[in-house]
């Protein structure tokens, strides 16, 4: 396990929208560059940036055509290599964006896999024996080579399939996972991630982790042991590398050799009841919102048995939002992002902030880009200032890859480093407590106090530290058993110092009560 992982704070950058140096109107590594020390000020040490390389641009950079070469209207390697180069010096990680289950239709090895004669890259895809027969539950295309097949698609059309493998196999065209030309695709695979890292990557937030092996058993075993060995080769070549999944199962995830799995946006899961939970009848009943009339208890349930369940394994991420989900200010204002965030960055595991949310960008309804559709709303360009298109671009504004929130309003890392209890304030000061206590950190214990079925607040405790929060808009207390008393060491604490607070508390004896939209962390005492 990499050590760098217990106190890392990651910083989410899609660099298509963070800063264009060039006036093309699309950010790039440059951009990036110039903005590390912002990353640094925030109290962010590493860095998932979206994927750099050179590609067609129909999934926004996740159709890939080439694994080692940086997309031109980012840069070019060099640029990279640099980039890698002054994060180090700020002491921040970086790691890419890897895509191991499909590439362009424009890669290519798939181009080679298309044609009629037998090559080396004949099976680097999952195609059928013959053009009649398509691939029974799952997506496929047919008619567009010269090899009599169809090929089968990992998402959307210009994405086909690499191949690993098939566990359960039902016809003569299917290949075992351990079949010479799906080693191959696995060895490939290691030798783009040796690339990069020999060139300073840090290394790679996986893109559909659990995407490799098609008709896996429900524990993803097969796919499971291609990362247990990719991990082998990272744990002895390049030990301080570190591996992040989008899987959303760390039973599955983690005991497959990922350092760390995100905690994703899945309707109906613990994450999506605290902040997401406004697709139900009966409107938006997220525990995060402040009138939502939330329930602890629905994130609980899902999130204990994965927590204990593997937090011997490594670590789980919670997200403030991706590119894939809608920003948490489309259904909550400042101050309950506030109170958001202040949850995300003192639970255990390895947080994520996704660019922007530190300031309260908007999530706007604009047309797709790049395959983006309901997507594209969380993907616009950084607001830095009140200057040109908010410092992101000197381009016009009718060439930016998207638009800008228009309001009078739209908030500014400008405008907010003014303001001392600015959400981009607030942020800054809930990092920097999470750095300055280890218990606080990835790997700290963890530990519920008070969390009863809707009702407020939840009380928890990280090792020496006791921590209370009330998202809700009304005043709520909760009563103090002997166990929140506890140390680590078994010893029990005869006092709570207040050492961080957002909105107002009162302890009273073992009476602990929050004010609505209130926060505290204690320190506890022997």
């Amino acid at each position: 396990m990499p050590n760098w992982l217990k106190d890392a704070v990651f910083y989410e950058i899609y660099p298509q929208s963070f800063k264009d140096t060039n006036c093309d109107g699309i950010g790039d590594i440059n951009g990036i560059i110039e903005k590390l020390d912002y990353v640094r000020d925030l109290g962010c040490n590493a860095l998932w940036i979206n994927p750099l390389f050179d590609s067609p641009f129909k999934d926004a950079g996740y159709d890939v055509r080439d694994y080692k070469k940086v997309a031109p209207r980012y840069g070019t390697n060099a640029d990279l290599y640099r980039l890698f180069g002054e994060a180090h010096k700020k002491g921040i990680h970086v790691l890419l964006d890897l895509v191991p289950g499909h590439t362009s239709e424009e890669h290519p090895w798939f181009l080679e896999s298309k044609k009629a004669e037998k090559n080396e890259y004949t099976d680097r895809y999952i195609w059928t024996n013959c053009w009649f027969y398509g691939i029974s539950g799952h997506p496929y295309i047919g008619g567009e080579a010269e090899r009599d097949g169809c090929y089968m698609l990992n998402f959307f059309k210009c994405q086909p399939a690499l191949n690993y493998g098939f566990l359960n196999r039902t016809a003569d065209w299917q290949s075992a996972p351990d079949a010479p030309e799906c080693i191959a695709t696995r060895e490939a695979l290691k030798d783009i991630m040796r690339f990069w890292l020999d060139h300073g990557c840090d290394g790679f937030r996986v893109d559909m982790a659990d995407s490799l092996v098609k008709e896996d058993d429900e524990n993803k075993s097969a796919t499971g042991a291609i990362w247990k060995n990719i991990r082998e080769m990272l744990d002895k070549d390049y030990p301080e590398a570190a591996i992040v999944s989008e899987w959303c199962n760390p039973q599955q995830a983690l005991k497959s050799g990922f350092h760390a799995d995100f905690y994703l946006d899945h309707h109906g899961n613990g994450y999506n009841t605290l902040l997401r939970d406004n697709e139900t009848p009966g409107g938006d009943h997220s525990f995060l919102k402040k009138d939502g009339n939330g329930d602890i208890m629905r994130f609980l349930i899902d999130y204990l048995p994965k927590y204990d369940g593997t937090k011997d394994d490594g670590y789980i991420s919670f997200i403030t939002c991706n590119h894939d989900t809608p920003r948490a200010r489309l259904t909550l204002g400042y101050d309950e992002l506030k109170i958001a965030w202040a949850l995300f960055l003192t639970l255990p595991g390895v947080p994520f902030i996704y660019y922007g949310d530190e300031i309260g960008m908007r999530y706007l309804d604009i047309p797709t880009k790049e395959g983006g559709y309901t997507r594209t709303g969380t993907r616009t360009p950084m607001q830095w200032d009140n200057s040109r298109n908010h410092g992101f671009s000197d381009a016009s504004s009718e060439i930016l890859y998207l638009p800008q929130d228009p309001a009078e309003d739209a908030p500014t890392v400008e405008d907010q480093e003014k303001d001392p209890s600015s959400l981009l304030n607030v942020t800054k000061e809930l990092i920097a407590l999470r750095h300055k206590y280890t218990d606080l950190q990835a790997d700290g214990s963890f530990d519920v106090i008070y969390a009863e079925k809707k009702q407020f607040p939840f009380v928890y405790r990280r090792g020496n530290l006791l921590l209370a929060i009330n998202p809700s808009e009304n005043k709520a207390s909760a009563a103090l058993t002997e166990e929140a008393y506890i140390l680590p060491n078994d010893q029990k604490a005869t006092k709570l110092t207040p050492v961080y607070s957002i909105g107002e508390f009162k302890q009273e004896a073992n009476t602990l009560t929050l004010k609505g939209q209130s926060f505290v962390v204690f320190s506890l005492e022997a």
